[in-house]
């Protein structure tokens, strides 16, 4: 199943089309995605019915919205891909490197963003959908707890998110429009393996990001055990699992980006997200 968004809607995505989620239930289920994600078992299995005829909106990509549009928690992960951690300096970490986006930050999959004051960069990464209550679960059953997988980027601002000892990680990710994600939510189901998606970055059509999600050092079931050891999670947080090699800090010389840039962030079996940049008035 794709779950995705049009003007505050819950739709269910297949191919170009799309099934209003709660014109095609009859008012059964609610329109709000988030409410959704919190009946999400209930929902899986009344798509899993719907005829080819439900299926009658256009869908417009540059419509959708966040499919997930009011998290309460939003986790990121650091140095989640060995050749990142080595452009980065460091050693590949023993365990996740964890830090918070805030969730004002969250956008829709096709934006514009206002570049504030200082070093913006890119990071494509594959972010996960927690789909229910879950605490203290292990790793082998970590996968049940995820609703689906979307695209997101970890937008960062360099001078910000260094500033200071210790560092202002989450203040530097959470300018307006910094986690930009979708464009749709995907079970797991749909993926051969939802271990393994090719996932790329791209600036101005060139590839500066490119790697196999396999190649994460905590693939998506230890970090929900992880996180879930420590805290509770709830339908509709997300997890950004952490970006490829590639970012532009490391770049010789660094390359940030301007306005007029367009970033395009895409991964295998869930489609692409865009934003173009704009610089932000005095």
């Amino acid at each position: 199943m794709r779950l995705g968004v049009i003007d505050g809607r819950a739709v269910v995505v297949r191919g170009d089309r799309a099934a209003d989620v709660r014109w095609a239930s009859k008012g059964r289920l609610p329109v709000d995605p988030m409410l959704l994600l919190a009946n999400w078992a209930r929902l899986r299995e009344w798509a899993a019915g719907l005829p080819d005829g439900a299926y009658d909106i256009p869908v417009d990509p540059t419509a959708l919205g966040a499919p997930v549009p009011r998290p309460r928690q939003v986790f990121a992960i650091a140095l989640n891909y060995p050749p990142h951690a080595a452009e980065a300096g460091f050693t590949p970490p023993d365990e996740p490197l964890v830090f918070t986006k805030f969730p004002a930050c969250v956008t829709g999959p096709h934006t514009t963003v206002a570049l504030p004051h200082g070093k913006v960069d890119w990071e494509v990464e594959l972010v996960a959908v927690i789909g229910q209550d879950t605490y203290r679960v292990s790793e082998d059953r970590a996968w049940e707890a995820v609703a689906g997988l979307t695209v997101g980027q970890d937008l960062s601002e360099r001078v910000t998110q260094l500033r200071g000892k210790p560092a202002q990680f989450s203040l530097g990710k959470s300018f307006p429009g910094f986690g930009p994600t979708g464009p749709v939510v995907v079970t797991p189901d749909e993926f051969d393996d939802p271990d393994d998606l090719e996932i790329t970055g791209l600036l101005n059509g060139e590839a500066v990001q490119h790697d196999r999600t396999k190649s994460m050092i905590f693939p998506v079931p230890e970090l929900v055990a992880r996180l879930s050891s420590v805290v509770p999670l709830f339908p509709g947080d997300l997890i950004f699992t952490g970006t490829p090699a590639g970012v532009g800090n490391r770049m010789n010389p660094p390359r940030y980006l301007t306005a007029d840039d367009e970033l395009v962030s895409r991964i295998e079996g869930i489609g692409e997200i865009r934003q173009r940049f704009t610089a932000v008035h005095p």
